[in-house]
């Protein structure tokens, strides 16, 4: 009787290679300096830091609203009105009218005596700042010039009804200059129709001026 050595194939038995073992191999030596990692150009890094910061386009200071000095002729056709006005009102007993009448009058003294503090406006690639008020360019609508008291004005529209449009005079800036500062945000309505209120004002300028227009 034959005894088969373990390490030869049994007959009919394929022999598959040997997968070779993982021997270890000599360490390598790692650089002990820190490799030169590639760097950002300088216009894509002055571009990246370009795109981070918040630049101011144009910066000027005005007075809040368009203010005009009135002369005698205006506060004495303005009470002679309001006096014609708070008769009839008198007789058809409309007090509560004839003490709306002597408010809307004070207020249109204060105004046309008291002469507006400066404001600072300032566009930026961000929105409008108006003193203390800021607004994103989201929150904005359009833009028109308006001349109002003789001084230029812009008007700029807001998506919400509050505060709907807000005014910012010029002072002596041009137009052109608010212009192009507006327009890369902003569309520009170049004309803009007349509601009735404005209508009205202008007929009751035309027809009965409080006062004389010097030239």
């Amino acid at each position: 009787m034959t005894v088969q050595d373990p390490n030869q194939p049994a007959s009919g038995e394929k022999i598959l290679p040997k997968e070779p073992l993982d021997l270890p191999k000599e360490p390598v030596d790692l650089p002990r300096e820190p490799l030169d990692l590639p760097k950002l150009e300088n216009k894509e890094h002055e571009k990246v830091k370009h795109q981070n910061k918040i630049e101011t386009i144009l910066e000027w200071t005005a007075p809040g609203r368009p203010f005009r000095k009135r002369g005698r002729q205006y506060y004495l056709t303005s009470l002679l009105i309001a006096f014609l006005v708070e008769i009839i009102l008198f007789l058809f007993s409309q007090y509560l009218l004839m003490l709306v009448i002597l408010s809307f009058l004070f207020v249109a003294f204060t105004l046309v005596t008291v002469a507006p503090s400066n404001f600072k406006y300032r566009i930026s690639s961000e929105g409008v700042t108006i003193q203390d008020h800021f607004f994103l360019w989201q929150e904005l609508y359009d833009f028109y010039f308006k001349k109002r008291e003789g001084v230029d004005v812009v008007h700029i529209r807001t998506h919400s009804f509050l505060p709907g449009e807000m005014t910012l005079t010029l002072g002596e800036i041009d137009r052109e200059h608010i212009k192009s500062a507006l327009l890369p945000y902003l569309p520009y309505r170049e004309i803009i129709k007349p509601t009735f209120m404005d209508k009205s004002a202008d007929w009751l300028t035309r027809n009965f001026p409080l006062e004389k227009e010097t030239k």
